[in-house]
C-alpha cells in the first residue's frame, strides 16, 4: 500500500506499507524523538481536539508542550512513525525578534556546529513556564 497526504503548499508526504517485510526498525544512535514529522493545525483548540480523540481511540499523547512560538502533540502512528501536530501561539513580536537573527543564527551554526544563543529567550521562556501555559 502506498499512501499519499497532501501536506500543502505543493509539498506530499509518502507513506509505505510493507507487511510482508521485516519491521523497519530505528536509527539506534539518534533519539526517537528527534526523527519525526510536523504537521500545523489551525489553533490551540483544534490541537486540544485532535488530542482528544487520539486518546479515545486509545493512543498516548505526549503533551501539549509549549515551545514558546507555537503548542505541539507528539504521539505514534500505527506503523511506529513520531508525529507532532503544531498550533502557532506566537506574537508578532516574538516572530520579529526571530527574522532579525535568523540569518545570524544560520551562520554561526554552519560554522561552529553549536546552538546559537540568540533566540535562547524561547528556551528560558519554555523552561520558566514563562511563555503563557
Amino acid at each position: 500500500m502506498h499512501l499519499f497526504l497532501d501536506a500543502g503548499g505543493g509539498n506530499i508526504l509518502a507513506f509505505f506499507e510493507l507487511p510482508n517485510a521485516p519491521a523497519m526498525g530505528r536509527d539506534q544512535n539518534t533519539p526517537a524523538w528527534v526523527q519525526h514529522i510536523a504537521l500545523k493545525v489551525a489553533s490551540v483548540d483544534e490541537l486540544l481536539a485532535a488530542k482528544a480523540r487520539l486518546q479515545a481511540a486509545g493512543i498516548d499523547v505526549i503533551g501539549p508542550t509549549n515551545h514558546t512560538i507555537f503548542q505541539s502533540i507528539y504521539f505514534f502512528d500505527p506503523n511506529g512513525h513520531r508525529l507532532e501536530l503544531a498550533a502557532d501561539t506566537a506574537t508578532p513580536e516574538q516572530l520579529q525578534r526571530l527574522d532579525a537573527v535568523k540569518w545570524d543564527m544560520l551562520s554561526e551554526w554552519s560554522k561552529t556546529r553549536r546552538a546559537p544563543r540568540h533566540a535562547a529567550w524561547m528556551h528560558e521562556a519554555e523552561l520558566s513556564g514563562a511563555a503563557g501555559d
